[in-house]
């Protein structure tokens, strides 16, 4: 860990807490366009805390990434990393976006968050190893698509938008995982995969409401 890369792990965390996200990749709500119809009131709200809950994801996959790299002995691996954090902001700026269109809001408790998946990065590469660290990306990028395809299933059939973007967020974390398996990860204890399911349950729950 050196100056530059602390620099770097405060900046991520300004940008993602209290600046517009930008996306390098156009949004896929612009393919879907021809396709979408008027949500009613039900739906729009609908549609806003599904788009909440994922919006709060993405802040959380920024705050592990920048603390998993922050903690990377491998530097060919922490460019992994980066880059892989770097399509996480697309989504972040994609669900964003989705949630002005809709009329809804960001959860306000972003910054708790970010600063709770920051640590669990952290703390999964500087205890654990790189491999441990690789370990945390398979499975939480396995739970999130487990979780975007139940997204898929509740939307509103009208929300062609949301759709279209929650299901290139799923095709990106799967390919999050895949590098992560080819780069060595190792599997999680079972109580340590349980506890990473309860707390994003616990996040999911506060986030849709809160």
């Amino acid at each position: 860990m050196n100056t530059d890369a602390l620099i770097h792990a405060f900046d991520t965390a300004l940008r993602t807490l209290f600046a517009p996200a930008r996306s390098a990749r156009p949004t896929p709500l612009a393919r879907a366009q021809d396709a979408c119809v008027p949500l009613t009131d039900a739906e729009k709200r609908l549609s806003g805390a599904l788009m909440r809950v994922n919006h709060v994801g993405e802040v959380c996959a920024q705050a592990l990434y920048t603390g998993q790299a922050l903690s990377c002995k491998d530097p060919a691996l922490r460019r992994q990393l980066d880059a892989a954090g770097r399509e996480e902001t697309d989504h972040l700026a994609w669900t964003s976006e989705r949630l002005t269109e809709l009329g809804d809001r960001s959860s306000y408790l972003t910054p708790v968050w970010y600063v709770g998946s920051f640590v669990i990065g952290f703390a999964a590469g500087k205890l654990g190893g790189d491999r441990v660290s690789l370990g945390f990306v398979v499975e939480t990028e396995r739970q999130v698509e487990a979780h975007l395809a139940s997204h898929l299933d509740t939307l509103p059939a009208n929300d062609q938008a949301s759709r279209a973007i929650i299901q290139q967020m799923k095709t990106d974390e799967a390919a999050h995982a895949r590098m992560a398996e080819k780069a060595g990860a190792v599997d999680l204890p079972l109580p340590v995969r349980g506890l990473m399911k309860l707390a994003a349950k616990v996040m999911t729950t506060v986030a849709y409401r809160i």
